[in-house]
């Protein structure tokens, strides 16, 4: 695999290239054009088999992925921000139909007032829908996780669809260097085609996506509970493959210098970036401070956070996203509710930050942890905070 210079958007579109998917269904929307934009070169120059479907809205492009998944194609599109809230009503259709579309998502502020920059709250709105969702950090990632997103959802033991987020802008339109994987690396690791015996065929006749009145939603919407929890396995199995395959190791949850931390930082995505800097500073002056980086969102990995954060006196919370009227962030709201009841009890500090794409340098990360320490041997708690905001 040799190494090139992409942006994190045509990381993604060389993944599907890899993938070669029987159908993609997108319509353009800032930061994720560029995706289906080089998706639509591939398709024109013949370099992959895929039907491209060019549709009126976003709410058609998950329509059409609905479909054609419902009767075992391998399918794929992208969107970001206000696309993804047009598609809302289909991507809860998409998860209770059992169709393991891979949807790459370009994290964007949702309007308003109107803006197209980073911001996680998009993809964060998906957390009750049933999809696999899961952040990436660099283009590395965002290209990695797209060709996983395929091997997890298509499982048999899961058939959930699978979001894949990278931050609009900082990810998607920034240029890093990546090895790809190649289409037969791809099929081999996938395994071929999409193989399934859960689809709409006249060989053995089935419905998908019938009403369901009182005496069967509640049984049709635990099943997708089941299989996210059944996906944890899976989930662990396939990203164990594929670090033996490439040597890129991950997991749910990682961890970095948090053997003896006795503080942390939480958060998802890019943040994760400056984070670390901040923790090799911090530890280069003494401070007994860790990162720990949340790559899949959803299934939420609970047990890992709660053992991660055992010996901790203070957990600090970034987000690139708002739970207005909420008890905290989003993903702190899901931490406190983790370690509620167990034996693990770590202050908490909760920092908004970087919303409609603004920057939170290195400094920054400084500052909220200067004062989210003063305040823990204070033996206080930190409620939200929004981070950089302008008086």
């Amino acid at each position: 695999m040799s190494r090139i210079a992409v942006t994190g958007d045509d990381a993604v579109a060389l993944a599907a290239k890899a993938v070669n998917p029987d159908v993609v269904a997108a319509y353009p929307i800032t930061p994720q054009t560029i995706i289906v934009e080089r998706f639509a070169d591939f398709v024109a120059d013949g370099e992959v088999d895929t039907e491209f479907v060019t549709v009126e809205s976003e709410h058609s492009a998950m329509s059409a992925c609905v479909g054609a998944s419902s009767v075992g194609a391998r399918v794929f599109t992208s969107t970001a921000s206000a696309g993804l809230m047009l598609m809302y009503e289909i991507v809860f259709i998409a998860a209770s139909s059992r169709t393991p579309i891979v949807m790459a998502l370009a994290n964007r502020a949702i309007s308003g007032p109107i803006n197209i920059h980073g911001e996680q709250t998009d993809q964060l709105l998906l957390r009750d829908s049933g999809w696999i969702s899961m952040f990436c950090e660099d283009n590395q990632e965002a290209h990695d996780h797209t060709i996983l997103g395929f091997k997890i959802g298509e499982h048999p033991d899961v058939l959930l669809p699978v979001a894949v987020g990278l931050d609009g802008f900082i990810l998607s339109h920034a240029i890093e260097g990546i090895e790809p994987f190649s289409k037969e690396e791809t099929m081999k690791f996938l395994g071929g085609d999409r193989q399934t015996d859960f689809k709409l065929t006249p060989s053995n006749p089935m419905s998908i996506g019938l009403l369901h009145l009182q005496d069967y939603y509640m049984e049709a919407r635990a099943q997708v509970g089941e299989a996210q929890e059944r996906s944890r396995k899976v989930i662990l199995e396939v990203f164990d493959e594929w670090g033996k395959i490439t040597g890129r190791k991950y997991k749910p949850v990682e961890s970095y210098m948090m053997e003896d931390a006795e503080y942390a930082f939480v958060t998802m995505g890019s943040s994760a970036g400056n984070a670390r800097t901040t923790v090799d500073e911090l530890r280069a002056k003494g401070e007994k401070v860790g990162l720990i980086k949340i790559r899949v969102y959803r299934p939420f990995w609970g047990n890992e956070i709660i053992e991660l954060c055992k010996n901790l006196k203070g957990l600090i919370s970034i987000e690139r996203a708002h739970s207005f009227g909420g008890p905290g962030g989003i993903l702190s709201q899901d931490i406190k509710s983790t370690l509620f009841g167990s034996e693990v009890s770590p202050l908490m500090a909760e920092y908004t930050i970087g919303l409609g794409g603004r920057d939170t340098l290195i400094e920054g990360y400084h500052g909220m942890y200067n004062r989210a320490k003063k305040a823990f041997e204070e033996g206080k708690n930190l409620p939200i905070f929004w981070w950089g905001l302008r008086e």
